[in-house]
């Protein structure tokens, strides 16, 4: 057995890559030799968001300087469809074009510069048509990616017809970019007898794998793709790697060189997808202390012209619209509109966020037509005994959240603080605070049940040195740093005897998504059954040949104690390779007791939840409508942490792109569907002047009620929604300036113009 005591796992620890990083010397994909038969590549794509192809000219394209190809759908010699689920994705455009900016032909140029050049000079003819873009159009044309779809438990309508007190309004939010560092790229290679080697930027190597075979009518076997690390992704290198991918591929099937596609920040931006936009209208019957009685919440999102992601997305925001609130008689009606823009895709929280803003503007509307403290309205409604069933049927059987805000509540000084703020409030005619604590419970599965598993390889060599490799991705997590830290405690030895190699389809087949918050929960505990495997040879290896019984053997401090002997961990390495003991192994997981019958909304599509808390303070400036976030206090529950030095970047960086998709990042379209917002000079992503001056992260002490990797629990996606508080705490400033109006009406992002509009209708008096 390992020792526990071997502080490896639980220890804050240095991401794996953080020295490479800071020198430079951390290789990405565009880092990696360029061959002198390298080919580059660029896409010809659409000037309109709804039309039929009438004619392509690409002759002045094939003449540019520096051109050696150019591809349409016709070259495309298997499936042309870089799809995740529905096979409606195209790779090249094939007699319609359904979003303004999707690729219709490819180039492969000498350069990249002369293969960007070469792409604007397609001459096509459009027949084109009125373009579907909002809400109002899809729905009035009765555009849906899928039928939609209902949540609902006991007589929502009934409960507001009896209900004291009775509230409607709607409540708008924004999609917003990933803009991670690193943009979308692909470097394909050609190996023997048509066979390709794929270097992508992609959180799902096993689905980009099987596009590309699909695209080349060959087998998966036949496609290798290797990710070693992405600067970023944060769901958009989910489904959307595989267009260039699949575009890489191609030319390296039609030329046999090697391709990279590299895309430009601005084609990146308006060729992938974004998180989807919603509009919710609610009505929420409730009791004088604001008890929620019958609430009625329709969900409409924007999902683009294609199906993607967007129904598992949108499942997900109907799962979170409870958020960490008991709902008795609750209908929850989604849409999934289909227009023609990008289509929207995976972004952190998948859905969750939307949802859970939604249920946190019911509770500030709630609260402030009473009057009353809107952390009081929110701790009434909380989840607890008798009160544990969501609405799609699953109990919350680890209900941390009233002892968790109670303690951040204190720990903060909430009551303190919002009284000096009330003061500030009355001294202060131009400036306005705001303070608000809002809760998180997040679901933690992938809520398509079959995702839910993951395999290793795991190697120890003769020398005792191991190497790791599992199906997640490192997008700068830090997950192949906590899986080390899982296989170094396994055989108790240090972080610095495991190696993390590349993950690669060649080593561990058909993996899931690095997504869903569940790389670590998923890929830990299948690299820890790699380890017991080999650890059990080991000890029984030890047994036999010190005469000692196999509980008896420790793996602890570098060595290995087998009755009265001890050796290094190398030489038991050395001794059992000699004695042919087998050192490698394969490892596998799949998550228990999941299960839901998605046509009925019901069922237990998580493993577990994940809580944290938020309070947030801000203060805005009633004449400009700037604002500034001047302090957040975080209380978030890691489970048994597995690495708290990993797990608080997560949750700061988490909670500062929460607080960016609230606030400034705006994206804009104008009436042709053309993406305005598509550059850094347009698009306002949080700065480190953003951060607050005051930002406290504490890790809530307690271990995952489920046996999962140590009793840890995932940290990716649920600190993203401890913005929420943000976006609370400037309703409660805009509500300061007319409390008796009520709950302001203000849209997500709170940009300055949105914020000065907002204080226009709350001093008229308009209630949310």
């Amino acid at each position: 057995m390992a020792d526990a005591s071997l502080s490896v796992v639980g220890a804050p620890l240095r991401h794996d890559s953080a020295h490479l990083h800071v020198a430079g010397q951390a290789r990405y994909i565009d880092d990696e030799p360029e061959t002198p038969d390298l080919l580059h590549l660029a896409f010809g794509t659409s000037t309109h968001a709804r039309a039929r192809i009438v004619a392509m000219d690409l002759d002045a394209v094939r003449a540019a300087p520096g051109v050696v190809a150019v591809y349409t759908a016709a070259d495309v010699p298997g499936a042309n469809d870089v799809s995740p689920v529905a096979g409606d994705d195209r790779l090249l455009a094939d007699g319609e074009v359904v979003w303004l900016g999707q690729p219709l032909f490819l180039v492969a140029a000498t350069s990249r510069r002369a293969a960007r050049q070469a792409a604007r000079l397609g001459r096509i003819d459009y027949d084109a048509q009125e373009p579907i873009l909002t809400v109002e159009q899809a729905r009035a044309a009765q555009s849906l990616i899928e039928p939609t779809q209902r949540m609902a438990r006991g007589d929502a309508v009934a409960a507001l017809a009896a209900a004291p007190h009775r509230l409607s309004g709607q409540l708008a939010m924004g999609g917003q970019d990933h803009f991670y560092l690193e943009g979308q790229i692909a470097l394909a290679r050609p190996l023997e007898d048509g066979q390709v080697h794929v270097l992508s930027s992609t959180q799902h190597p096993s689905e980009v794998q099987h596009l590309v075979a699909h695209m080349l009518g060959r087998s998966s076997a036949d496609v290798t793709v290797e990710v070693r690390r992405m600067g970023g992704a944060f769901g958009g290198k989910e489904s959307q790697a595989a267009l260039y991918a699949a575009a890489a591929a191609l030319v390296v099937h039609h030329t046999g060189r090697p391709a990279k596609f590299r895309a430009d920040r601005d084609d990146d931006m308006v060729q992938t997808g974004k998180r989807h936009d919603f509009v919710v209208d609610y009505e929420v019957g409730f009791d004088a202390e604001g008890r929620i009685a019958g609430l009625c919440l329709r969900l409409a999102s924007r999902c683009g012209a294609t199906v993607d992601l967007s129904p598992a997305i949108n499942d997900r925001a109907m799962f979170h619209a409870d958020n960490a609130y008991f709902l008795g008689d609750v209908e929850i009606v989604s849409e999934r509109l289909k227009t023609n823009m990008v289509s929207a895709t995976a972004f952190r929280g998948f859905g969750g966020p939307q949802g859970m803003l939604a249920i946190e503007r019911v509770m500030d509307a709630v609260a402030g037509h009473l009057g009353r403290d809107p952390l009081a309205v929110r701790v009434a409604n909380l989840y607890g005994p008798g009160r544990d069933v969501t609405p799609y049927g699953m109990v919350v059987a680890d209900n941390i959240a009233p002892d968790l805000i109670a303690r951040l509540r204190s720990d903060a000084r909430y009551d303190e603080r919002q009284a000096a703020v009330a003061r500030f409030n009355a001294e202060s005619a131009i400036l306005k605070k705001g303070l608000a604590l809002t809760p998180v419970k997040f679901g933690i599965s992938f809520t398509t049940t079959h995702l839910n598993q993951a395999g290793a390889l795991l190697h120890v060599y003769a020398d005792g040195s191991i190497q790791i490799n599992h199906g997640g991705t490192e997008m700068g997590q830090g997950l192949y740093t906590k899986v080390a830290q899982v296989v170094a405690q396994a055989f108790g030895v240090g972080l610095d005897q495991v190696r993390i190699t590349a993950t690669r389809t060649d080593k561990v087949p058909n993996t899931s998504a690095t997504a869903a918050s569940s790389g670590a929960d998923l890929n830990g505990m299948a690299a820890l059954d790699a380890a017991e495997t080999i650890r059990a040879r080991l000890a029984d290896f030890c047994a036999r040949t010190f005469g000692c019984e196999i509980d008896a053997v420790v793996f602890a401090g570098g060595e290995v104690q087998a009755g009265g002997e001890r050796m290094p961990w190398a030489t038991l390495c050395r001794r059992a390779h000699m004695a042919r003991i087998s050192l490698s192994a394969t490892g596998f997981y799949a998550t228990p007791d999941l299960h839901y019958d998605r046509a009925a909304h019901q069922g237990q599509p998580f493993y577990y939840f994940a809580y944290g808390a938020a309070l947030a303070e801000v203060v805005i400036d009633t004449l400009t409508g700037e604002h500034r976030v001047l302090a957040a206090d975080i209380l978030h529950d890691c489970g048994r942490s597995l690495n708290p030095a990993i797990d608080k970047g997560q949750i700061e960086g988490g909670f500062l792109q929460g607080q960016g998709w609230l606030t400034s990042e705006e994206l804009v379209w104008d009436a042709a569907g053309r993406l305005l917002t598509h550059a850094p000079s347009t698009y306002k992503i949080p700065t480190a002047n953003d951060r607050p001056d005051h930002l406290h992260v504490t890790l809530w002490d307690g271990a995952n009620h489920r046996p999962t990797i140590h009793r840890s629990k995932a940290v990716g996606e649920p600190p993203f929604m401890l913005a929420n508080a943000v976006f609370s705490a400037l309703g409660a400033a805009i509500a300061a300036t007319c409390p008796e109006a009520g709950w302001p009406m203000l849209d997500a992002p709170a940009t300055p113009e949105r914020i000065l509009a907002a204080l226009a209708r709350q001093r008229d008096g308009v209630r949310a």
